[in-house]
């Protein structure tokens, strides 16, 4: 597969979010994915804005360090919210976001060790039981938060995501069959939901604890479930449908679902997305043949601007009176297994233009804007450098923004590298270095965004 070169980097800024606790440091890894094609297109403060704006809008803080995330019914918040919340906050590296929804998860769970899916604000529960995609993201955000950040705090995210492994494997996973329940106490067999199943997820969750044959067959059985899906009911391309049994057939428990689950529609929207970062990270045969289908159907509706709110298992839109980025950028996420750069690039143009400030439909934009962008990669494959191992290092970048010169300073004299590349990758300054102060002259470059490299270790620059 074409492999993109995505120049990586990391940056520290400090951000005051209006009427929200201060948060010291965002950062983000663009990184290379093992495998697919990655978009070219991606403006360098895309990432950085879509988190503030979701950030500003959707989360709230509650007492004791706790936040939520407002839902459709802003005074609500749901399980899935959280964890989506999660997932964003520890790739965005703002751990006072993250660890505040991680208490709140815990705040409002079950005997099961899963929370219950709405809450009413900060006090109390209001639907009982878990919602397994939610556990899901949560888990997975966990070990993101371990290699990132280390064990060492208030919060040890290692043996948290362990415990929430072991609750998945027990209660949301059907003995015997490795079917993904719904649920923790619902679901199975006779009912699934496609949109939920995470074989990337799986599969990291078998190394992480030791348990590889186990959830690598609970992948398989997923790849399983939605083949069946398109086959027992005529599907064309990747359409599965919101709900099914694990056979493929119609499920018979979710009456009160949008046309009785049967249909592509807001749950089954986010399938693209979940099976593509099995294929990106992975490389996964059964994955990029899924997100094959799903390129098909974009091509076949001639490209990402003509992609609805929702379909018949047949291909016949439900509703062709709006755009949703919920469904544009699950396809434009799978577009990542394309050979195709402008296909790509295509893709990820149409969900940058599809704002939205609907709870579901941004909280997804910002997602897949985070995996197409490299940052939403695999943290058992990709070193990452965090802000607190940055500031720990032996130099100083000064100032930042910088007008004319940037000054660095060292606590050795030992030899080093340093360059400075435009936004489009190209090589500015490149020079040898072993004194402990340097300074580059940046008078002749006009304003904007560069970025700085000293040995292996990337920032942010910015020239006013």
């Amino acid at each position: 597969m074409k492999k993109h070169y995505t120049f990586i980097f990391c940056f520290t800024l400090i951000i005051s979010f209006t009427a929200y606790a201060q948060i010291s440091a965002v950062s983000f890894v663009n990184a290379n994915y093992s495998y697919g094609t990655q978009p070219t297109n991606i403006q360098s403060n895309d990432i950085y804005d879509v988190y503030v704006s979701w950030r500003n809008t959707f989360a709230d803080p509650c007492a004791n360090g706790r936040y939520r995330i407002k839902f459709d019914t802003s005074s609500e918040t749901v399980s899935e919210g959280i964890a989506y919340g999660m997932l964003l906050s520890v790739y965005a590296n703002d751990k006072e976001l993250f660890d505040g929804l991680w208490l709140y998860y815990q705040d409002f769970s079950n005997a099961n060790g899963v929370m219950n899916w709405k809450i009413n604000g900060c006090t109390s529960v209001i639907g009982q039981n878990g919602a397994t995609d939610a556990e899901l993201d949560a888990a997975y955000a966990l070990i993101v938060a371990d290699k990132r950040w280390g064990n060492a705090g208030v919060i040890n995210y290692q043996n948290d995501a362990l415990t929430l492994i072991a609750a998945i494997k027990t209660y949301e996973i059907e003995n015997g069959t490795n079917v993904l329940k719904p649920g923790d106490a619902w679901g199975g067999s006779n009912n699934t939901n496609p949109s939920y199943l995470s074989p990337g997820y799986f599969r990291v969750f078998g190394i992480y604890s030791n348990d590889i044959t186990f959830w690598n067959a609970v992948a398989n059985k997923s790849y399983a479930i939605l083949n069946d899906n398109l086959s027992q009911n005529n599907a064309v391309y990747n359409l599965v449908s919101d709900w099914c049994k694990a056979d493929g057939t119609y499920s018979n428990e979710v009456s009160w679902a949008y046309n009785e689950g049967k249909s592509y529609y807001y749950d089954a929207a986010r399938t693209p997305w979940r099976m593509v970062i099995d294929y990106v990270w992975s490389g996964d045969s059964q994955a990029l043949s899924y997100s094959g289908l799903c390129n098909d159907f974009v091509n076949a509706q001639g490209g990402f601007n003509q992609i609805y709110p929702g379909y018949s298992q047949a291909g016949i839109a439900i509703n062709t009176s709006y755009k949703d980025p919920t469904f544009t950028g699950a396809y434009a996420s799978a577009a990542m297994s394309s050979t195709n750069q402008n296909f790509v690039n295509n893709g990820y143009t149409e969900l940058k233009n599809q704002v939205t400030t609907a709870y579901f439909g941004a909280t997804l934009r910002a997602l897949y804007m985070f995996a197409l962008s490299g940052n939403m990669y695999n943290a058992l494959t990709e070193n990452v450098l965090s802000i607190s191992e940055v500031n720990q290092e032996s130099f100083k970048i000064y100032p930042n923004p910088v007008l004319d010169y940037l000054n660095i300073s060292f606590k050795s004299s030992k030899p080093k590298t340093i360059s400075l590349h435009s936004i489009n990758g190209k090589q500015l300054i490149l020079k040898k270095e072993n004194s402990m102060l340097t300074q580059l002259d940046l008078t002749q470059l006009n304003a904007g965004i560069y970025f700085l490299k000293i040995n292996e270790e990337n920032f942010k620059i910015i020239k006013s």
